[in-house]
């Protein structure tokens, strides 16, 4: 039926729990961007969006590297490609960490682009982060392969069935060690038997297709780094603890 009375069909809104990774993937890379709103309490600016096709639509962050605000110990720019890293590392280590996230034009430029995962309504996050929860001790070991300098509890959205998911990555990766987190609860503890397989699975993934594909987001020096870490968690067999030379915990920690 064509003319004034033609419905446009409906479009389906993605389940982040139920559509496979490779379905939100292909509707971030190629789906209109739509503006919907800002979040206004994040220090770079962050866009709430949905990304749609004819036939299904996401909501989902859109951080523009135009609205990333200057680091003394980051280079300028660098942050979006920092959280598609992230995520990389992530989908490497089968633990689905990161939500699916890609780096694509937008209506601000280029920007990192990540789904937007609703958190269970009825979780304490202050709880969770004391549960020492199996969930967040992977969390705490891909914290450690990836560097990061800023997980945050807000920064850590738990799931209906009691996944966990990560985000705001984008200080990471640094050369340095500036590992800051509210993940201390297994400091110096053995790594999980499944953390010991999962991170060699991580290093040989380095020296492969990995590598290649860090190696657009980050420098050299940055991927080395990345590998040694994966290494040195492998030698040592243990969660790390407070280096002493960098704060250890972030601020705010929630």
């Amino acid at each position: 039926m064509t003319g004034p009375l033609a419905r446009e069909p409906e479009r389906r809104v993605l389940d982040p729990h139920v559509d496979a990774p490779t379905v939100s993937l292909e509707l971030l890379r190629t789906g209109t961007l739509t503006v919907r709103g800002r979040l206004t309490n994040a220090s770079n600016a962050t866009l709430y969006c949905e990304a749609s096709t004819a036939s299904l639509s996401a909501a989902c962050v859109y951080k523009p590297v135009r609205g990333e605000r200057p680091l003394w110990d980051f280079p300028d720019g660098t942050l979006a490609e920092r959280e598609v890293a992230a995520y990389l590392v992530s989908e490497t280590i089968g633990w689905n960490v990161v939500p699916p996230t890609v780096l694509r034009e937008g209506p601000f430029g280029v920007g990192m682009v990540q789904l937007w995962i609703e958190g269970a309504e009825e979780e304490d996050v202050v709880a969770l982060v004391r549960s020492g929860s199996a969930p967040l001790r992977r969390m705490a070991v891909f914290d450690a392969v990836i560097n990061n300098a800023d997980r945050k509890g807000g920064h850590l959205i738990p799931a209906p069935g009691g996944h966990v998911f990560g985000v705001d990555h984008g200080v990471a990766f640094h050369t340095q060690d500036k590992l800051r987190t509210v993940l201390w609860g297994w400091a110096g503890q053995p790594l999980t038997e499944e953390a010991a397989r999962a991170l060699e699975l991580l290093r040989e993934a380095l020296r492969a297709e990995l590598g290649d594909r860090l190696g657009e987001m980050l420098t050299t020096s940055e991927v080395s780094a990345t590998t040694h870490r994966v290494e040195r968690l492998l030698r040592t067999g243990r969660h790390p603890e407070p280096s002493g030379d960098w704060p250890p915990v972030p601020w705010p920690p929630f």
